[in-house]
């Protein structure tokens, strides 16, 4: 098991007790993560990367594995393309190179590259700390290189598995919460897709991708975008440079907020809607990271005042001219079911009920889901299209230290809290704690700071105080501090909104920034 750029035992803390589970059973664990966390702490191997070296490292160690001979030669013939392209893009990325670039020693790389190719199952998780850079989209697509190189794709116990940062992500992209695709992830420039969409909704649809948060808040800025209607996300205090995000909400001429909590994004609103989000007042289905669908039941009634999503949209759909009636989460979870044929005849309340799950896709009645999505890949003659690799290069990060910002700040969760702290700061805990920088032994012997002490902080775009922790997980140059406690301590006045340009995400995992005893600090001022 590769775990690349996951504090899984703090961040998911219920899929970790099952990975512990192999770990006890034999798998071996790598762990690849700058710090070396709680969740390192079990690892077999600890590869201690540079932040935003990885690229670097899943290109060494691709080609190790090729040079030694070890690529799944079968696999790679029956069942891929782009395999000459990638095999001569990695060629420079040697063991010695990649030593110098990630930190990481060369024999180490060698070891997990080998362990990885050798292995009858074998799989890569990941999270934020691959997907919060500006090159997030390579990435990954490094992390799939790796599989399609092994053959660990389509099979039990092997794959690319990303773990999702907050319940029913996976089920948000089904339902088309995507600017680039409709539900079922159907392609909205495929005109036999909007066609089918267009019959069933009998309204036309624009052939043009939508725009991701980061598109947004440029296009406020330029006063392309007037209104915004934002459902249970945060991003006054969640985005990278909030003061700059703030700023544009503030510019906007109107701003609903349908939310279960009043969050600083609320507050910014000249509307709030009260909802029933809460996982336990509401009915409908979830999505786990291995595309299970499983039913959500109504637990408790919701505050007195707060309404059911589904009336409010449909509510807000009739002030508008447009009667959606009554509709129930099955009767939704049946429309889609109509347009999306992953989705189709096998996946009703019904088998969802008698089954307890199950996994897309299903096409019909007898059918009892899909348990490896790539499975086809093995089956010969082939099936559909092969799966690609990609050249990826490596970059690092968009902003690296200088003489005047030094340090390298990275950000994460803590098992105590979680996301921007509005559903889990507002209560008397014993675990309950209060932001802090981490940072290295080494480094606070040289900058004269002692544990506990307060420290200022300071990136190219804002400066905030906080007290200093030191963490022997850390090494020298890196820093560390999390997003749970904006009202208190609001990181993201240091993180760039540097994003990338595929997907939108923002690189919440490196800026570069200077840190000082916060008396020391006030004097200079």
């Amino acid at each position: 098991m590769f775990l690349w750029g996951s504090n899984a035992r703090e961040a998911h803390p219920i899929w970790f007790h099952h990975l512990l589970k192999g770990v006890k059973n034999g798998t071996r664990l790598y762990v690849m993560d700058p710090r070396r966390t709680s969740s390192a702490q079990w690892a077999d191997v600890w590869l201690g990367l540079n932040v935003g070296s990885d690229i670097a490292l899943s290109n060494a160690m691709a080609r190790e594995i090729l040079h030694a001979g070890l690529e799944h030669k079968g696999f790679i013939a029956n069942a891929t393309e782009g395999f000459a392209e990638y095999k001569a893009s990695v060629e420079s990325y040697t063991l010695e190179f990649a030593e110098r670039v990630t930190g990481v020693p060369a024999d180490v790389i060698r070891e997990a590259a080998h362990a990885f190719a050798k292995a009858d199952k074998a799989m890569i998780c990941w999270t934020l700390g691959i997907t919060e850079h500006h090159d997030a989209v390579d990435n990954v697509l490094a992390l799939i290189n790796l599989c399609l190189l092994t053959g660990h794709v389509g099979r039990w116990a092997c794959g690319c598995n990303p773990l999702r940062g907050q319940n029913n992500v996976q089920g948000g992209g089904d339902m088309g919460a995507i600017p680039n695709r409709l539900p079922g992830f159907q392609d909205i420039l495929d005109p036999a897709v909007r066609e089918r969409f267009e019959r069933h909704w009998n309204v036309p649809l624009a052939p043009r991708y939508g725009l991701n948060l980061t598109q947004m808040l440029h296009a406020i800025e330029k006063k392309d975008l007037i209104a915004l209607f934002v459902i249970g996300e945060n991003p006054a205090q969640s985005d990278a440079d909030s003061e700059h995000v703030q700023a544009a909400l503030a510019g906007l001429e109107h701003l609903v907020v349908q939310e279960i909590v009043m969050t600083r994004t609320a507050e910014m609103a000249h509307v709030v809607l009260p909802a029933t989000a809460s996982w336990c007042e509401g009915e409908g289905t979830v999505t786990n990271s291995e595309r299970r669908v499983q039913r959500c039941r109504k637990a408790v009634e919701p505050p007195a005042g707060a309404k059911d999503e589904l009336w409010i949209l449909a509510e807000l759909a009739r002030r508008l001219g447009v009667d959606f009636g009554h509709p129930t989460a099955e009767d939704v979870w049946n429309e889609f079911r109509v347009v999306a044929p992953h989705f189709a005849g096998g996946m009703s309340y019904a088998r969802l009920e008698a089954l307890g799950g199950l996994q897309w896709p299903c096409p019909h009645e007898e059918h009892p889901g899909t348990p490896f999505l790539h499975e086809r890949l093995w089956q010969t003659p082939r099936e559909g299209r092969a799966a690609a690799f990609w050249v990826v290069r490596w970059e690092g990060p968009a902003e690296k230290p200088d003489d005047d910002y030094p340090l390298l700040l990275t950000t994460g969760r803590r098992l105590e809290s979680y996301n921007t702290g509005v559903q889990t700061v507002g209560y008397r805990s014993p675990l309950r704690r209060s932001e802090e920088l981490e940072l290295s032994a080494e480094d606070a012997a040289r900058l004269g700071i002692d544990d506990g002490e307060l420290v200022r902080i300071t990136s190219r775009r804002g400066s905030l105080v906080a007290p200093a922790r030191i963490d022997r997980g850390l090494r020298p140059g890196l820093v560390f501090m999390t997003l749970h406690f904006p009202d208190e301590v609001n990181t993201n006045v240091l993180t760039i909104d540097a994003s990338d340009p595929k997907s939108g995400t923002a690189e919440f995992k490196a800026c570069a920034v200077r840190v000082e005893p916060a008396a020391k600090a006030a004097a200079k001022r």
